[in-house]
């Protein structure tokens, strides 16, 4: 597993930033010459172990498989959460939010610039994008989640084999 990563900021006030591997060898960052009107600082770091953030609340967990496959706005990943659960957990804007900013802060998420078409979107809204920071957390708490099954039925707490 990768363990260095780099750390992109934009600091032309859009708030961008990306946590991206470096591959051994010299630091490339090639991909990011397309954006030439933004300016980076660039600081090498660690991936942090994901361990250190399990156990996830809740609603971190259900927020990252929200974005797992493609990037939301907070009101979509409202309406994810409540219909993969079938309505069983209900995620208020005051959860949700406070959540995002912690996740944003933690390097869990980002927020994405990529945006649907004009018709199909409202400037308002804020899109989210798991990092792979994020992913790896997202993993390493479905592991630790089904060990926990895995004792639960070997004591005979939960039925079945799958």
């Amino acid at each position: 597993m990768l363990d260095e990563w780099v750390y992109l900021v934009a600091t032309d006030g859009t708030n961008a930033s990306y946590l991206l591997p470096v591959s051994g060898g010299p630091l490339r960052l090639y991909p990011l010459t397309i954006y030439t009107q933004w300016i980076y600082w660039a600081m090498a770091t660690s991936l942090p172990d994901p361990g250190t953030f399990l156990p996830l609340p809740a609603a971190t967990f259900h927020i990252l498989i929200a974005l797992a496959k493609e990037d939301r706005h907070g009101y979509a990943i409202m309406q994810d959460v409540e219909q993969r659960t079938g309505g069983a957990l209900r995620l208020s804007a005051g959860t949700l939010y406070r959540s995002i900013q912690r996740m944003l802060d933690q390097a869990l998420i980002r927020e994405s610039n990529e945006r649907p078409e004009p018709a199909l979107d409202d400037e308002r809204r804020r899109y989210y994008r798991i990092t792979p920071l994020g992913e790896a957390v997202a993993r390493a708490e479905a592991r630790r989640m089904a060990e926990l099954v895995r004792m639960a039925r070997a004591q005979g707490l939960v039925l079945g084999s799958g």
